[in-house]
């Protein structure tokens, strides 16, 4: 099993940042990637940001390219997510996973408010 903890959520202004990080433990060599996922009130899950630590390549959704940018520390086993020029589309809980083919690991999440 993996275990993931977010932290760095909070209340900020559109236009400002915030950086959310994760920490994972447990079998964390099973989990080739780490990513970012959030669900809006009312709204499906969807995919923000995620890493693959074999090559460092980085995926993002189409709303958030070259807003946010996932970073991590493969021996430390913690990724992060620095996001710039928040939204308030942008508010959500926002949860960290972890997998091979697919996100078989979730973290409990950490609330995203940007106020307009």
């Amino acid at each position: 099993q993996v275990q993931l903890v977010e932290s760095g959520g909070g209340l900020v202004q559109a236009g400002g940042s915030l950086r959310l990080s994760c920490a994972a433990s447990g079998r964390t060599f099973s989990s080739r990637a780490m990513g970012w996922f959030r669900q809006a009130p009312g709204k499906e899950r969807e995919f923000v940001a995620s890493i693959n630590w074999s090559g460092g390549n980085t995926y993002y959704a189409d709303s958030v390219k070259g807003r946010f940018t996932i970073s991590g520390d493969n021996a430390k086993n913690t990724v992060f997510l620095q996001m710039n020029s928040l939204k308030p589309e942008d508010t959500a809980v926002y949860y960290c996973a972890a997998g091979n083919t697919g996100w078989p690991y979730w973290g409990q999440g950490t609330q995203v408010t940007v106020s307009s």
